[in-house]
């Protein structure tokens, strides 16, 4: 849409560019070769955010500053050091761009690697302009509580849902719209899109957003699943289902936990019990481990959130003695009260008022919907 109808936007600039392996057209070319060949197009800066400018670093791993060998661009990393770029790095950059493709989900990074760059790029003047990708798992569905601003982090930035129901550029929009970040931006908007669309639909060729984000159905659970990296179980990296396996050296019950699971008639999902061996480098590396398995039946029905509590707390029940938090789940979470709801046993409270925060935020995010 940029190439075919918005080359206003960047024609006659200097063009610094945010993107990933997910940034391609529809046919498969990367947006770095479509910009750097634009007529009247000068693309004078990369950008990689976490896991790099092609994808292949892992979760957390610093990422570090280089040049593009197929067309000599430099490319200044935003993940590690800095997770903004700086205004040496802007120096060259009349007008920052963003393509990369967002999983609907606030515990990713480059939802804010987005809001903190356009943030950056409005104290020095420059314009920021998004080109506007899909929600792979809906835009009209919200779950999950808006994020307690003490909690805020590069994993939750600023106070939104936790599944939003939000485009990149929609979220941008509320976000500058609510006056939370300051920037000049544009929105190249998609056309065909709608909100009740799968990925599938959209009829664009699946690219892993990140390493451990292998499918649709892994998406479709993450923000549920994703909890578990904030504690002593694995969420399943390592193997080749991460974020459908949950597992732990001491997860001997399993099955029995899977049963549990399943006489909760959750919608959309089923549990099994399996093991795997997980690869080195990750939770319990090395180790063949007990693990349960979650098959989404039914995308339409799932409550990705829901199911993410209500397993935490089956397994903590079970295990108060082996179960371990990590710092980071206050921060996943958004705020403290998770924690406390699977200890305390107040889930079903919690999922009431998380519900209601659903809803106020996509209440309040209505007015800067594009589609």
């Amino acid at each position: 849409m940029l190439l075919s109808d918005s080359l206003h936007l960047v024609r006659g600039k200097r063009v610094g560019l945010i993107t990933n392996q997910s940034g391609r057209d529809r046919r498969g070319r990367s947006t770095i070769d479509l910009l750097y060949r634009a007529p009247g197009v000068r693309l004078t800066a990369l950008f990689g955010p976490e896991h790099g400018l092609r994808g292949a670093a892992q979760a957390g791993e610093s990422v570090s500053s280089t040049t593009d060998s197929a067309t000599g661009v430099p490319i200044y990393s935003i993940y590690g050091q800095t997770n903004v770029p700086t205004a040496e790095m802007l120096r060259d950059v009349d007008v920052l761009v963003y393509d990369i493709q967002d999983v609907g989900a606030r515990v990713y990074t480059y939802e804010w690697t987005m809001a903190l760059s356009a943030d950056a790029a409005g104290k020095l003047g420059k314009k920021f302009i998004v080109l506007d990708r899909p929600d792979p798992i809906r835009g009209d569905r919200v779950e999950g509580n808006i994020l307690e601003e003490r909690f805020r982090s590069f994993v939750g930035q600023y106070p939104v849902a936790l599944r939003y129901g939000l485009t990149p550029g929609e979220l941008l929009r509320y976000l500058v719209g609510t006056g939370q970040v300051k920037a000049d931006i544009a929105v190249v908007p998609m056309r065909g899109w709608r909100r009740s669309m799968w990925w599938e639909e959209t009829g664009i060729s699946w690219v892993n957003p990140s390493p451990n984000l292998r499918s649709l159905d892994a998406t479709a659970l993450y923000p549920g699943t994703v909890f578990f990296e904030g504690t002593n179980t694995t969420e399943g990296r390592g193997t080749d289902k991460p974020f459908q396996l949950i597992g732990a050296e001491w997860l001997s019950d399993a099955g029995a936990i899977a049963r549990e699971m399943n006489a909760l008639a959750l919608p959309g999902v089923h549990f099994d019990s399996t093991s795997r061996t997980i690869e080195s480098g990750f939770k319990f590396g090395g180790k063949t481990i007990p693990m349960i398995e979650l098959s989404v039946s039914d995308r339409n029905a799932l409550r990705p959130v829901e199911v993410g509590v209500r397993l935490l707390r089956a397994i903590y029940v079970h295990h108060r003695a082996d179960w371990q938090w990590r710092p980071s789940i206050e921060r996943l979470a958004g705020t403290d009260e998770l924690r406390s709801a699977i200890e305390q046993g107040t889930v079903d409270a919690l999922l009431a008022k998380w519900n209601r925060e659903a809803g106020e935020f996509q209440e309040s995010s209505r007015k800067f919907w594009i589609y």
